[in-house]
């Protein structure tokens, strides 16, 4: 590094002293993480919202220990307010240590605490690095390890993303809801196994896409209970080592209060200290969100295919050309994108659940790749979702001639009038028009068996999609009777 001597400070830490650059927050400790993980080239700042968790935890640290005397109140106000002011989105670009890291989230710690001692030292009037007026270990990190700071900030960072992801699915499901209300009397086949079943209406399968998104936010509801059990005041592996009496109680008071969440220490903070499957649970809340979604997106795809050879039921809005050789083509690009995501999403669960089996004896050194795994999951999940409902399902149209056309060719529409000419002779006329590629309501009529009234009433969408009971029909005569 080339730097004179009016840009660059010198730090010193128990390996000895390295050159930093006076403009930045962050110091040694942060310096040497720097150096030696150079591999996922992406820093923690990528999740704002962990560097805001995190602020959240030193901040409230400050308070307890100012409240049980351990930190002079000018130090810990000082600190409160450099949290406070990373909290609103200052220096983020200061938090650049990688997401992938060795040393259980101690470069994690370290990055934190020192760009909020500097930050401190700042508004006190003190230079960068003035670690004698305040220190990052002694002051900034008093009565706590990486240990019980970390994965704590690592679920309410969860806690705070969750929201913004519940949010947007709940838009998602209600895009959904505004479609199924749409497309409510357009009639469709339906189909099992991919061969044609009974008919439905194109509401319905929206609607049924609406209530699966629905269930999906009931749990992860379920899922983010989990993340209220913490280990602040566990210090190092959970026996409390350096935390003075009164900590663990007041820290998680002011945690409360700073981020607004219901969070309760853990009773055994030992095992607190060591277990992350709250993480495990969690993910797999993520890839059952994740997966049911690329399920529709299949779903989609299929019956937007085509527009000539294709199911050609729908139409989803044009995004970009979908070919460099092949003129006018465009592709579901946004359906394919959400998918890929939900892949991702299923890659990284295989991720946390190997990282929470290989946690060995008082803590689990891994916690770095779970957190990274799941702050990308619910980030992408979230994007994903809003992409899908602004850019796709908000323009989604039906092709009602298509649809009607290939109602009334459809053979499986024999299934409702069955009780009223007989199984026979609506088999010989199911085989009549699959050979005639003929209207199974005109055969029927043609045939004398029913009137064109009774088989409009009978194959009318409410009928066909069960939303009318079938005692509406019951003025017509029954085959059986």
């Amino acid at each position: 590094m080339n730097t004179s001597p009016s840009t660059i400070r010198i730090e010193k830490d128990s390996l000895g002293s390295m050159e930093i650059p006076a403009e930045a927050y962050w110091g040694i400790h942060t310096a040497r993480a720097h150096e030696n993980f150079p591999i996922a080239k992406r820093p923690i700042s990528v999740y704002p919202e962990f560097v805001r968790a995190y602020a959240c935890v030193k901040q409230s640290a400050a308070r307890a220990n100012a409240e049980i005397g351990v930190l002079s109140p000018e130090k810990a106000s000082l600190i409160d307010r450099a949290c406070e002011d990373v909290k609103n989105g200052m220096l983020h670009d200061q938090f650049v240590v990688g997401v992938v890291q060795g040393g259980a989230g101690t470069s994690t710690n370290m990055n934190v605490n020192e760009v909020i001692t500097n930050r401190a030292l700042e508004i006190a009037g003190h230079p960068r690095g003035d670690y004698a007026y305040l220190n990052p270990i002694d002051h900034t990190n008093r009565s706590q390890s990486t240990n019980d700071t970390y994965p704590t900030a690592i679920k309410i960072a969860l806690a705070f993303s969750l929201r913004n992801l519940i949010d947007e699915i709940d838009l998602l499901r209600g895009s959904f809801l505004v479609k199924s209300g749409e497309f409510s009397q357009i009639l469709k086949v339906g189909r099992t196994q991919m061969q044609d079943a009974v008919p439905m209406t194109l509401g319905q399968e929206f609607h049924g896409f609406a209530t699966t998104i629905g269930e999906d936010i009931e749990r992860l509801d379920d899922a983010k209970d989990l993340l209220a059990e913490i280990n602040m005041g566990a210090t190092a592996i959970g026996t409390g080592i350096t935390a003075p009496r009164g900590y663990k109680e007041a820290v998680v008071r002011h945690l409360n209060e700073i981020t607004g969440l219901n969070l309760s220490t853990a009773t055994d903070l030992v095992e607190s200290t060591s277990d992350t499957g709250a993480f495990v649970t969690f993910s797999g809340a993520l890839k059952r969100s994740a997966i049911k979604l690329s399920k529709i997106c299949n779903d989609l795809r299929l019956l937007s295919s085509g527009p000539q050879a294709g199911f050609g039921e729908i139409n989803l809005p044009p995004r970009q050309a979908g070919s460099s050789i092949m003129p006018g083509k465009v592709n579901p690009v946004i359906p394919e994108a959400v998918s890929q995501v939900a892949y991702a999403i299923a890659g990284s669960d295989v991720t946390v659940t190997m990282a929470a089996e290989a946690g060995q004896l008082q803590l689990n050194a891994f916690e770095p790749i779970i957190a990274h795994s799941l702050l990308q999951s619910i980030t992408w999940l979230e994007r994903a979702c809003y992409t899908l409902r602004i850019n796709c399902i908000d323009g989604i149209t039906a092709n009602e001639d298509r649809l009607a056309d290939m109602v009334a060719r459809s053979v499986v529409v024999i299934t409702a009038l069955t009780p009223y000419i007989g199984y026979q002779e609506a088999a010989t006329l199911a085989h009549t028009a699959l050979a005639k590629n003929a209207n199974v309501a005109d055969l029927v009529v043609e045939s004398g068996l029913l009137s064109r009234e009774d088989v409009d009433k009978l194959l009318s969408p409410d009928q066909l999609s069960g939303v009318a009971p079938a005692t509406a029909s019951i003025g017509i005569i029954r085959a059986s009777q």
